[in-house]
């Protein structure tokens, strides 16, 4: 059903009004959703979208879902816990493709101009300074230091990109692997290898796709490392590789999340790729963490190692999509950061065999509105560290080190993309005790990273920007 669900909303969004239309085919689609939308839905959400009983459409705030296939998907099939109705059986796809058209026409009008990014901000601790260090991008995902100077920062369209002395190369590195760029899919996350001053080595982390044509075709996340050499990818070794026959034909929830532990092992995340129930089935890659050696081969103590059937790389299971993924610097700790549906958003504390008990559990609901489980903790499944509800849409995160914000030393920094946050968060004995939002409606945060120095660097998926936050300055407390 999830899977014809998204197929649905995916081929619904492919209708709607676009700026390709013709101004009289536009104009045409949008009076006819506003009359559709008057017909069926003003009673709720009033007459020029501005709320009554239910939200208004004006405010920017979306709390099911703002992008095309979301309000496609709300329309279609309802929201049944929250009192709205489904309209599948009551207008046709186009129709409910010309008012989804109507509503982001007139919320686009109505949206006052996006007010440019901040150059400073008042923390709680620190008066902190916001550069602009890289602009222009497609999408950004991930960003990595190879020293205090040179970081490495992905495109999800599959480019590899070098940022030296604050300056972002023009090109991007040549001769990468080819990704499945469709959907949620791509070149995802980037990682130095502990000894890289040694060995040069460079992780890669993307979506890969059995050969054929179309968006349609069974994919999964992939690990590759290689090195860089006259600005081009060469040397590559594949790390990681699920059996094809559990590839599958989603567009979403890769994970692809890598960090090391002190000892040198590769972890990466997979999330549930759509396929719910396959997190808890220990012959089935998505829904988990993995751990593997660095060249690829499987530790021997890994927890299911030795089990029958188990793919022997799972390190922890139950994960529903995990895009974050950190090692404290003190404790060695892997903690975790983990996409809910509707609410449920997780930061974890990673540990081996751990289940985290999607779907079994959960803190949120389905996107119908309907309820994923009825239960929200069970014997022998792990409880989140934190959780949110509602989501944030909980991303990138890594820890502060360095000297240059010395009271966040060793904080948790968390990205939230549908809330445009930055968090900063204070863990203490294994617990979340304390939470600060640093950034703000900045843009949709999807990568954090903290220089070897303790500056601390910031990737905005939109506007398709890097900021680099530095110390102006302690807060003087009373």
């Amino acid at each position: 059903m999830m899977r014809l669900r998204q197929t649905l909303a995916s081929l619904a969004a492919l209708l709607l009004i676009t700026p390709g239309l013709s101004p009289a085919l536009a104009q045409g689609n949008a009076e006819a959703g506003k009359t559709i939308y008057n017909q069926h839905c003003a009673s709720c959400h009033g007459k020029g979208l501005v709320g009554g009983n239910a939200q208004s459409m004006l405010d920017g705030v979306w709390q099911f879902g703002a992008g095309r296939g979301d309000l496609v998907r709300n329309i279609k099939f309802g929201i049944a816990a929250n009192g709205m109705p489904d309209y599948k059986d009551t207008l046709s796809n186009r129709q409910i493709n010309q008012v989804v058209g109507y509503i982001l026409a007139a919320e686009k009008q109505a949206a006052p101009p996006k007010p440019p990014l901040p150059k400073k901000l008042l923390t709680r601790d620190y008066d902190v300074d916001v550069t602009v260090v890289a602009e222009g991008l497609e999408v950004p995902w991930a960003l990595t230091f190879i020293d205090n100077d040179t970081a490495l920062l992905t495109e999800r369209a599959g480019r590899l990109r070098l940022l030296k002395d604050g300056e972002l190369h023009p090109d991007a590195i040549a001769d990468t692997p080819a990704v499945f760029a469709a959907g949620q899919g791509g070149l995802m996350d980037v990682a130095i290898d502990p000894d890289y001053a040694d060995n040069g080595w460079v992780y890669l982390a993307y979506s890969h796709a059995l050969p054929g044509e179309g968006n349609n075709r069974p994919a999964m996340t992939r690990v590759v490392r290689g090195q860089i050499k006259d600005h081009a990818w060469t040397d590559e070794q594949v790390v990681f590789e699920a059996p094809h026959d559990t590839y599958i034909s989603s567009l979403y929830h890769y994970g692809s999340r890598l960090a090391f532990d002190p000892e040198g092992h590769l972890y990466i995340t997979i999330g549930d790729r759509g396929k719910q129930d396959d997190a808890q089935d220990l012959t089935k890659p998505n829904g988990k963490t993995h751990r593997v050696n660095r060249d690829g081969t499987i530790p021997k103590d890994n927890p299911f190692a030795d089990h029958d059937n188990a793919l022997p790389s799972i390190y922890t299971l139950g994960n529903r999509n995990a895009q974050g993924l950190a090692t404290h610097p003190k404790t060695g700790g892997l903690w975790s950061s983990e996409h809910g549906p509707m609410g449920g958003d997780e930061i974890n504390l990673i540990k081996p065999g751990v289940n985290y008990g999607w779907p079994v559990i959960t803190y949120g609901i389905n996107y119908n509105g309907k309820p994923v489980s009825d239960l929200q903790a069970k014997e022998g499944l792990a409880q989140p560290m934190h959780y949110w509800t509602p989501s944030i849409a909980v991303c990138g995160i890594d820890f502060v080190q360095g000297d240059h914000f010395p009271r966040w030393q060793n904080n948790l920094f968390v990205t939230a993309l549908s809330h445009q946050e930055l968090r900063r968060m204070n863990i203490q004995d294994g617990r979340v005790i304390y939470q600060e939002v640093i950034l703000k409606n900045a843009g949709r945060v999807r990568d954090i990273a903290s220089a070897p120095d303790g500056t601390v660097y910031v990737v905005l998926n939109q506007p398709g920007t890097v900021l680099k936050l530095t110390n102006g300055g302690p807060v003087l407390r009373q």
